[in-house]
């Protein structure tokens, strides 16, 4: 992503080493406490820092800080990193006009998997796919995508727990992608890029197929920096 806005001529900085955990997944494990805590210490940050506008690549970070933090007086602008690169797409800023390589195939289909905090909760379901078509990647939507879309696993601070018992939600979820038959899953979210590389690989498996031949899952933006790199 920081490549992709020096490439557009975006004045930006980072935290480093002040950046802190947003506090997402501590709410969500119901310890109110440590979320309230690490909130504050972020909110003190980013007002220290003068943040204006604050983009971020988690769509958990997206929603706590858009949507959670008002409630502890952290009223910002936030933006989820695909919003803002399909922005400079269409301002002509970033011209990804290559096609991107991907499973062997000169232009790959890929499948696009909505994160739940980006799509159901904060209404982000086009800019993602914008940004794949002008990446010059043809997307084959899951059956259950959009707003009718599949958790990938980690909700509800899932992706720091075992599942015992049953098909794994992430084992479930890579099945319905590799049905699709595409050279790579897109998504815009950390801990979907986590949970579904698992996935893709036990679904593999269970299918009698090569694990490592799994095909990957990748950030949106790793798709677009391709074309734009070879553009």
């Amino acid at each position: 992503v920081a490549e992709l806005l020096h490439t557009a001529g975006v004045r930006f900085a980072v935290l480093g080493e002040a950046e802190g955990c947003s506090g997402d997944p501590a709410r969500r494990a119901g310890n109110e406490l440590l979320f309230q805590q690490q909130a504050r210490a972020t909110i003190e940050t980013l007002t220290e820092a003068r943040a204006t506008r604050i983009v971020v690549t988690c769509p958990h970070c997206l929603n706590a800080l858009g949507n959670e933090y008002p409630q502890l007086g952290g009223v910002f602008e936030v933006v989820h990193h695909t919003e803002l690169l399909d922005r400079l797409v269409a301002e002509g800023r970033l011209r990804p006009t290559a096609p991107v390589a991907r499973g062997g195939d000169a232009a790959g289909d890929v499948t696009y998997h909505d994160p739940c905090y980006l799509g159901r909760h904060n209404g982000v379901y086009t800019p993602p796919r914008e940004l794949l078509a002008a990446a010059g990647v043809a997307v084959t939507e899951m059956p259950r995508s959009g707003e009718r879309s599949f958790c990938c696993g980690a909700g509800g601070a899932h992706a720091f727990f075992e599942e015992s018992g049953g098909t794994r939600i992430a084992a479930a979820r890579g099945a319905e992608a590799l049905a699709t038959g595409a050279a790579a899953v897109a998504t815009g979210c950390p801990f979907c890029v986590t949970m579904l590389s698992q996935g893709m690989g036990d679904a593999a498996a269970q299918a009698g197929r090569d694990r490592a031949a799994a095909p990957e899952v990748v950030d949106v933006a790793t798709l677009l920096l391709d074309a734009v790199r070879r553009a």
